[in-house]
């Protein structure tokens, strides 16, 4: 059994996971597991900052698409930072490796629909070219666009459980987390550790720096 410091998590954590790490494993439960298949999707919140959706596209000759349009049931898996620990990065060779990491599980209803094929191409393209200085737009592909958009089909998801695992440091010591937060060599392993114990650590992870 897992620490049930691990299943401590907010709303915010949940939305930067997906918008950080996007592309999830899709799964028709029963199924073969030939039919999963990995999709770049987007959380859809409510006023609260709550997941309650997921939004994206996939090729309709999928055989996924035939299953889910049979039984819309799905599950959605998303991983997020992950990397093995060394007792080097704890600065205690007395210490056990591990692996940190954050994942989502989510359980929800697909409704396919053609009007929604082109704004999820576009959520997703903004999502992604967003920041660029030149960001690109899928009207350059000019005539092909359609041609592409044809052979897509769009899809909401509505959420209706949800699981998540952020191993991240939360059970260890003082000293031992504030050598991986500030000592880890992943960066974005780093950050997420620093996060998830910001009541213990500051933004540089160091000790006693931590929020309010």
């Amino acid at each position: 059994m897992l620490n049930p410091k691990f299943a401590r998590y907010g709303s915010e954590d949940v939305r930067r996971l997906i918008a950080d790490y996007p592309l999830a494993w899709v799964v028709s439960p029963g199924a073969p597991v030939a039919t999963a298949t990995v999709l770049p999707l987007l959380g859809r919140y409510d006023a609260d900052g709550r997941l309650v959706g997921l939004v994206g596209h996939m090729s309709r000759r999928r055989e996924l698409h035939a299953l889910l349009q049979a039984d819309p049931q799905a599950h959605f898996l998303f991983t997020g930072p992950q990397g093995y620990v060394s007792p080097e990065h704890s600065g205690r060779r007395s210490w056990g490796p591990t692996w940190n990491y954050a994942t989502l599980q989510i359980e929800g209803e697909v409704h396919f629909d053609e009007a929604l094929s082109g704004p999820a191409i576009t959520q997703l393209v903004d999502h992604c070219e967003g920041g660029r200085s030149a960001p690109w737009a899928q009207d350059e592909l000019g005539a092909r666009y359609e041609a592409m958009l044809g052979a897509i089909i769009g899809f909401e998801v509505t959420v209706t459980g949800l699981d998540a695992t952020f191993k991240l440091a939360q059970d260890e010591d003082d000293e031992v987390l504030e050598n991986l937060a500030s000592g880890h060599p992943d960066p974005a392993l780093r950050d997420w550790i620093r996060s998830l114990n910001a009541a213990r650590l500051g933004p540089d992870g160091v000790l006693g720096k931590g929020r309010e």
